[in-house]
């Protein structure tokens, strides 16, 4: 599949490049650019990521937010989600590492979910657009839907 997605791309790339060099090579210029921006957040996200997983074995991290946690691994997984403020590009990969590490499928579904819309850290931000009602509203409704995220996940994947 990968293969495909890059042979696609490259044969895209390539016919932009034949349509007009000049703006592909802006645009490759502008992709670099974007790169470089997310470079830094990316490997810092991962080299802890990556130190957590050499650290912590793969019977504490199963202990702690394995398929065995149960409803309690999701809920600890919710609130690291909730309170952690992390990139969606670089969630994904640290989420697919911690499988790896033996994370269960429904606490990642719970920690990515609350990842990308409960947000602790930004509160203060949104209240001051928002409101204090509605910001806490929101994510309170987005925190419980975090829940039902974990649960669609269980019965997809048993």
């Amino acid at each position: 599949m990968n293969i495909a997605l890059y042979s696609a791309t490259f044969l895209a790339l390539g016919a932009s490049f034949l349509k007009d060099r000049g703006k592909t090579k802006k645009a490759l210029k502008k992709a670099w650019k974007a790169f470089e921006n997310i470079l830094p957040e990316l490997l810092v996200v991962i080299l802890l990521v990556g130190f957590v997983l050499a650290v912590v074995d793969h019977a504490m991290i199963s202990r702690v937010i394995g398929e065995s946690s149960g409803w309690l691994g999701v809920l600890f997984a919710a609130i690291i989600g909730s309170i952690t403020l992390i990139p969606g590009f670089v969630a994904f990969p640290t989420a697919a590492m911690l499988v790896q590490g033996g994370a269960g499928l429904m606490q990642i579904g719970a920690f990515v979910s609350a990842l990308m819309m409960v947000g602790i850290v930004t509160m203060p931000v949104e209240i001051k657009y928002f409101g204090k009602k509605a910001t806490v509203l929101r994510n309170l409704f987005a925190f419980l839907f975090t829940f039902i995220v974990a649960m669609v996940i269980g019965w997809v994947v048993a």
